[in-house]
């Protein structure tokens, strides 16, 4: 339970200043994370200091994390020069043109659900389109967190559905069921999560405004994001995706006179350096959630949710919960499902759960809970590429949330029946 303690000392250091200050702008998310982990490694006994400073760092440096990081250097670099190029404007205005004002909302809600589901992604629908989003909110004088948190929640639609999706892949493989029983029970649940979201956004769309007078539209300028999408779909990394679309921008620059040389060089540093908090917070809040789970905090807490289990429904519901918490602490979904992937598989036998509803019910909850806390990936990319604090997002995020209350009814209903 000790282990646990530093993430309540951020969750208490962070809300509770914030809230006390009536401000979450005032406290960084960056110092709220030093403190806790300065904190961690303090109480983390048992071992010598240098140990602890260690564990730490391997968490700050694990393989994901460094990939993310390399990410996040990426996306700046191409979001920037996209921007300095004129991309990003051309292909806002191209989207104010093919889409009634009415139904941008929608459009692009629909359109991350579609990227995120082909290319089984988060991480790159977002990277793709959050600076559309934030070109469209200034265009319309739309609110830019709930723009972006618009395409954050499409992006984990495909998180969680799509066939190539590291969630799916988990969850199925640790429950030894097919991927397309999987695809079955979850669209059950998620698909109408996502219509409700849709008709949301529609209605709410009707409150947009787009400028009167459009200027014309340089399709060579919408080239990058075309070039970017079309080659995330047919399946490429999303490093050699973003490597693609800074040379596009760069090549397109160039040609037309957006910068020379050394302005593109300075534009791609410009844009890296622009992450520069977002990778110092993924790094702090990673060595974070090594030395909780080092000192068996996550450990104490599965112990403690599997004493009391009672029943399928509430097999089913420990289940839901604990990959929910667990993926609080460690701020990644496809951990959290293999950290608790066993144990599900276990609970489910035990108590005749089928298991494609666990594995259904494992990767609904964890990327509900992904796309909720201010410290997880999705989010931090989202925010460092709109510029905004990531806690802003979060009162926007309906398709997490819907996603997350539709999995609980699910269980309590036994729905849909023929998995239950």
């Amino acid at each position: 339970m000790l282990a646990l303690s530093p993430l309540l000392v951020f969750v208490a250091l962070y809300l509770g200043t914030s809230l006390l200050a009536g401000d979450f702008y005032k406290m960084p998310i960056s110092v709220a994370f030093l403190a806790a982990s300065v904190y961690a490694v303090a109480i983390s006994g048992g071992m010598p200091f240098k140990q602890r400073v260690a564990t730490f760092s391997h968490g700050a440096s694990t393989e994901n994390v460094i990939q993310m990081l390399w990410i996040f250097v990426l996306a700046g670099a191409f979001a920037h020069t996209a921007r300095e190029t004129g991309c990003i404007d051309a292909t806002v205005s191209l989207a104010l043109q093919i889409l009634p004002e009415q139904m941008l909302m929608a459009g692009l809600f629909l359109g991350a659900c579609f990227i995120s589901l082909s290319i089984g992604t988060s991480v790159g629908t977002i990277v793709a389109l959050t600076p559309i989003a934030t070109g469209i909110a200034q265009s319309t004088e739309t609110s830019l967190p709930l723009l972006v948190a618009l395409v954050v929640g499409g992006s984990l639609f495909g998180d969680n559905l799509s066939f190539i999706s590291d969630t799916t892949i988990a969850a199925t493989s640790t429950q030894g069921c097919r991927q397309s029983d999987k695809f079955k029970v979850n669209s059950f649940i998620v698909v109408p999560s996502a219509l409700l979201t849709l008709l949301l956004y529609t209605f709410m769309g009707h409150q947009l405004h787009a400028p009167q007078e459009l200027g014309e539209v340089d399709y060579v300028k919408v080239l990058p994001y075309l070039v970017v999408l079309l080659t995330a779909l047919i399946g490429i990394n999303v490093l050699a995706v973003l490597t693609l679309g800074i040379v596009v921008c760069g090549v397109i620059g160039l040609a037309t006179g957006s910068f020379d040389g050394y302005g593109w060089l300075q534009s791609m540093n410009t844009g890296i350096l622009s992450m520069g908090e977002l990778i110092i917070i993924t790094m702090l809040a990673s060595g974070l959630l090594e030395v909780v789970a080092a000192g068996g905090g996550i450990k104490w807490l599965i112990d403690r949710m599997t004493r009391h289990i009672n029943g399928k429904r509430g097999a089913e519901l420990c289940i839901a919960t604990l990959v929910g918490c667990v993926n609080l602490c460690t701020a990644n979904n496809t951990v959290a499902i293999l950290t608790v992937g066993g144990i599900a598989k276990t609970i489910g036998e035990c108590f005749g759960v089928d298991a494609r509803k666990c594995a259904s019910i494992l990767d609904t909850m964890s990327c509900c809970v992904q796309g909720t806390i201010p410290y997880g990936a999705q989010i931090l990319m989202a925010a460092g590429l709109a510029s905004i604090n990531p806690v802003s997002i979060l009162p926007y995020l309906y398709y997490p949330l819907i996603t997350g209350v539709a999995t609980i009814m699910a269980i309590l209903v036994r729905y849909p029946r023929r998995y239950s």
